[in-house]
């Protein structure tokens, strides 16, 4: 009989937020955060920037304009294409907007810093997340007979 030592069981959390909800699927006390973002049709978040979180997308389903800004502090808008992951590095002005009902995967550095909201359509505030404590976490070693 297989047995797995040094795994951690994720407990999966929904966070509901006006343009739609998250589905966080990581512990919060891991170096990394992975959710999936749902945005309803016609729907956007901030016009925000991290001041130290790095994301990474992927779309899952439905289509989702992006808007970032690159290395001359331009701001573009795109359509997200299925396939293809986009990453926005911490300090890069960047929104996502759904076209339709849309999911897409987010992977990101810890959720820690301010997240500067340049405008909003909700009228919600800056954020401010504080680090979280270090955890010491079992390495996963792979089964054992």
């Amino acid at each position: 009989m297989l047995e797995l030592k040094g795994h951690v069981k994720a407990s999966g959390r929904r966070v509901e937020k006006p343009w739609g909800f998250e589905l966080v699927w990581t512990e919060p006390h891991l170096p990394y955060v992975g959710k999936v973002i749902h945005i309803n049709a016609g729907a956007r978040l901030s016009l925000q920037v991290h001041d130290a979180k790095t994301e990474t997308w992927l779309l899952i389903s439905g289509r989702v304009l992006v808007t970032l800004e690159d290395d001359t502090g331009q701001l573009s808008d795109f359509e997200m294409q299925p396939g293809s992951g986009y990453t926005c590095l911490a300090g890069r002005k960047h929104r996502l907007a759904g076209i339709t009902d849309c999911e897409v995967l987010e992977v990101s550095t810890p959720e820690i810093g301010v997240t500067h909201r340049l405008q909003d359509d909700y009228g919600r505030p800056d954020e401010v997340l504080a680090p979280m404590a270090p955890v010491s976490l079992p390495i996963a070693t792979g089964p054992t007979v």
